[in-house]
């Protein structure tokens, strides 16, 4: 492996990790090009490109790049989201990293055009992943993995979702594995009850201020109280 000059987070680590042997990857929302960087240092078949929308971390991932004598294989392109891939470039796998999910979803759904060649969509959303799972589920990708961890006091999700394989979804389960990850449940790690203790406390604390407003919103209440109740269900078997 050529010798980098950064260190690459676990999360990004964890990420990079969901991309097989030779891969055709695009990184959108690169910033520095350190996960390109990484995966073609690591696999000398692997081959990248590397979207950025602003012109200051573009930049910034054209110097990564050069640095580590990576040109051949890691393109760098200036462009919104899905929009500086190219139908030659015959990406199999994309990977969009340290967004919120809203944002991720957006991205996806307008560059839909762009996802008929793609066989893999890693995810990593900071916020909101069942926003994500809903828009997966809808589009027929199949989530096929998922991964939560911790770093530097943050939690986040990892979702993989393929083309192919067979669903984890469950007739009735649903809402609830859209909310908490249907691998996730299976698998509750200590970062997952941590999560999720957090979650249930911000949701008490809504739940009680809209309880108090002058047009209470009875729907959206009695929808946060049975996600409450599902997260208290959950934390009870820790």
């Amino acid at each position: 492996m050529e010798q980098l000059n950064f260190k690459l987070s676990k999360r990004l680590i964890d990420v990079a990790n969901f991309l097989p042997a030779g891969a055709t990857f695009a990184d959108i929302g690169s910033d520095h090009a350190y996960l390109p960087c990484y995966v073609c240092a690591q696999d000398p078949s692997a081959t990248a490109i590397a979207g950025e929308v602003n012109q200051g971390p573009f930049d910034s991932a054209r110097a990564t790049v050069r640095m580590h004598g990576l040109t051949e294989r890691i393109t760098v392109r200036l462009g919104d989201g899905l929009d500086v891939l190219e139908q030659a470039d015959d990406i199999k796998q994309i990977v969009i990293a340290g967004m919120g999910g809203g944002l991720i979803k957006q991205i996806l759904a307008d560059g839909k055009a762009k996802l008929e060649t793609v066989y893999r969509l890693i995810l990593q959303p900071n916020v909101n992943a069942r926003k994500l799972r809903i828009w997966l589920h809808e589009e027929g990708f199949v989530l096929t993995a998922e991964q939560i961890l911790e770093e530097n006091g943050h939690i986040y999700e990892i979702l993989v979702a393929d083309r192919e394989g067979t669903g984890p979804y469950e007739e009735g389960l649903l809402e609830r594995q859209f909310l908490f990850g249907p691998y996730l449940l299976k698998n509750k790690t200590p970062v997952f009850y941590r999560k999720w203790r957090k979650e249930a406390d911000k949701l008490r604390h809504i739940i009680g201020q809209m309880e108090q407003a002058t047009h209470p919103d009875a729907e959206r209440i009695d929808q946060f109280k049975q996600e409450l109740a599902w997260m208290e269900e959950e934390l009870s078997h820790e």
